[in-house]
């Protein structure tokens, strides 16, 4: 599921142009900015996926994001979580197929973040690099797919099916070829995921079994790593609903060859749950709320590190656990980030995102 989080890019942008600061950061459909001549556009039921164009920018909706997460192991076995996040926050709607402003007149119609991360042997390494819109240190395209933030990008793979991912900071860096292995999965009414009980939602889709291979270098040394990465895909014009306090996301890859993916929203006397269960053979299935049991389990101060996870109709009773660390993305909006290994009526692997809670 990911992240209206990205809300806070508004103070980016605003810090640099106090003269177009947007109409709140729950801005719902039909709001536009008061110098704009188009509206921002709400994802709702009935919007379809379309592919390729959907991995591609949508620059006439307010927030989006692309979204990897991997869990590998070194060549000597040892489990590695890495995580590469770029978003992008809309000032002023664009149609996708109108023409970017000239570099030239330092336009201001969005901003790009980008967060990666690497957990392993119980050490979390993080960064987070910032762009200005359309002067060509940001972007993406749906054809060829690629995405950038100056020199972190993912685009195709030179000689081979797939994507190359490449990241670098001053300790340590990554760069890895990724081969989805399946088509996309549409969660929720057919790629509209709902957010709360009221309708406000976002598009999202996935892609569940990319097969990844490469190396991770930090503080000097080289590991060869392999293994499965999950890849989100989401845009919307919507924060957070008035009330909704963070979120709780997982995407689990089972050993069975299940997979699952399962949010909550928090509000202050229950929570919105949504996901999709996705089963070895056979079509994916959207849960509705009444379907999804979540708790926290064991200690509740800060983030929780261990979660239950039931789904009546399918037999799963699962106990997720994050490993031992702090796995913290201490950025601009601090929030947890972590693999997680599965126990229960299943096992497996995958990732746990915490958002919302004051961390101890």
């Amino acid at each position: 599921m990911k992240r209206f989080v990205i809300a806070f890019l508004a103070l980016l942008l605003t810090a640099c142009d106090r003269s177009k600061e947007p109409n709140g950061f729950a801005g719902l459909a039909g709001v536009a900015d008061s110098d704009s001549e188009i509206e921002f556009l709400q994802p709702g039921p009935g919007d379809r996926l379309s592919f390729p164009a959907d991995f591609g920018s949508h620059p006439q909706h307010r927030i989006e994001w692309w979204y990897l997460t991997a869990n590998l192991e070194t060549e000597n076995g040892k489990p590695l979580g890495l995580q590469w996040t770029q978003f992008r926050q809309a000032l002023t709607p664009r149609p996708v197929n109108a023409e970017p402003p000239q570099p030239a007149l330092w336009p201001l119609e969005a901003a790009w973040m980008a967060h990666a991360a690497v957990s392993y042997n119980g050490q979390h390494r993080f960064a987070e690099k910032l762009a200005r819109g359309d002067i060509g240190h940001a972007g993406a395209t749906a054809q060829p797919f690629s995405v950038w933030l100056d020199h972190w990008h993912l685009r195709p793979a030179n000689g081979n099916a797939g994507w190359r991912l490449s990241v670098a900071t001053e300790h340590w860096s990554y760069d890895l070829l990724l081969q989805p292995q399946g088509d996309p999965v549409a969660h929720g009414d057919e790629g509209f995921s709902a957010k709360s009980a009221s309708g406000e939602g976002s598009m999202y889709f996935s892609l569940l079994d990319l097969k990844i291979e490469g190396t991770v270098t930090l503080e000097g040394e080289t590991l060869t790593v392999a293994g499965t990465g999950w890849f989100d895909r989401e845009w919307s014009s919507q924060f957070l609903k008035a009330g909704q306090q963070g979120w709780d996301w997982f995407a689990l890859h089972l050993d069975s060859g299940d997979k699952l993916m399962v949010f909550q929203l928090r509000e202050a006397q229950q929570a919105f749950r949504s996901g999709t269960w996705i089963p070895a053979t056979g079509e994916p299935v959207a849960l509705g709320v009444e379907q999804i049991e979540m708790a926290a389990a064991g200690e509740l101060s800060g983030y929780p590190r261990r979660w239950q996870i039931a789904l009546p109709d399918f037999g799963v009773n699962l106990d997720v656990s994050a490993p031992a660390g702090d796995y913290r993305n201490s950025g601009l909006y601090p929030y947890w980030e972590s693999p997680v290994s599965v126990t229960g009526s299943h096992s497996g692997v995958g990732y746990m995102e915490l958002t919302g809670y004051q961390a101890q």
